[in-house]
């Protein structure tokens, strides 16, 4: 199965799981008034944004280059994973207002053991998910596939921080519930900034990292007829980047023979797994 059609299989698995949960979750937290299983169900909500913005994303990054976009659409991940972090962040400072609330006025929480199950419901399909992402994202680095994945992780720890808090309930401990809102929201705050500052870095065309930089300048050395490396330049293109490398050759050698070694350079630059395509422009030294 090709990578496209790996992320649109985690999106749809991720939007029917979420909606299941978001249902469940909502249903469990009004009736039993835990504000910590209503912010958990808001976050699955968010989720299903989340996941339905992988889905959009990724079809239309898998989009082939055309007149109009001749390095295709692979910068759609980033600009839809910028959409996820802001709701991310959106729903964030509402769960936040909401906690504190809860626990200046105290919190209602009716213990129930519906709110165990549904936890334990919560944490095993996260994990699914989860495992399900990860053993994709190690053959596809996808940023989509990333936020995804970090996102069913955090689910899973912070619904586990809403079982202990429904626990403590059995023992006369109300306020640890708003605590664990605040938590939550915190939590969710955290990874929507951190998404957005790695989706807002590709956007305004961030180089290419300086171990990948510090490659294929070793590839260039190898060349013995490479007297001099002005300049090395990237752009990124979807999760890859677009390297242009300026480099210097003896004045006297022929026009032939600069050109191939040109195309050898870039054949080779190109085959590193962060490089999308080299363009190699060689003067005289």
């Amino acid at each position: 199965m090709d990578k496209n059609k790996q992320i649109k299989k985690v999106g749809i698995l991720g939007i029917i799981g979420n909606i299941f949960l978001l249902i469940i979750k909502a249903l469990i937290g009004f009736a039993s008034k835990s504000q910590a299983m209503i912010a958990d169900s808001i976050n699955s909500a968010g989720d299903i944004f989340a996941s339905l913005m992988t889905f959009i994303g990724n079809k239309i990054a898998s989009e082939p280059n055309d007149d109009d976009h001749n390095f295709g659409h692979g910068k759609a991940e980033y600009i839809f994973s910028l959409f996820i972090s802001l709701s991310m962040i959106i729903v964030s400072a509402k769960l936040l207002y909401d906690s504190f609330i809860s626990l200046i006025n105290g919190s209602q929480l009716i213990f129930s053991w519906m709110l165990i199950i549904v936890c334990i419901i919560t944490i095993c399909s996260k994990l699914f998910l989860f495992f399900y992402a990860r053993s994709i994202y190690k053959t596809n680095k996808s940023i989509l596939l990333e936020a995804n994945m970090q996102d069913h992780r955090n689910d899973c720890i912070l619904t586990t921080c809403t079982l202990i808090s429904t626990l403590l309930a059995l023992k006369g401990i109300y306020w640890f519930d708003g605590i664990v809102g605040i938590l939550i929201s915190g939590w969710i705050f955290y990874s929507g900034i951190k998404i957005f500052i790695e989706s807002y870095n590709i956007l305004m065309d961030i180089s290419i990292d300086e171990n990948t930089k510090d490659i294929i300048l070793d590839i260039i050395h190898t060349y013995d007829n490479i007297k001099n490396v002005n300049n090395i330049s990237s752009t990124p293109v979807g999760d890859k980047y677009m390297v242009f490398i300026t480099i210097s050759v003896d004045g006297n050698m022929s026009t032939f023979d600069s050109h191939n070694l040109a195309d050898d350079l870039e054949l080779t630059v190109s085959n590193l797994d962060k490089v999308y395509k080299t363009i190699v422009h060689v003067e005289p030294a």
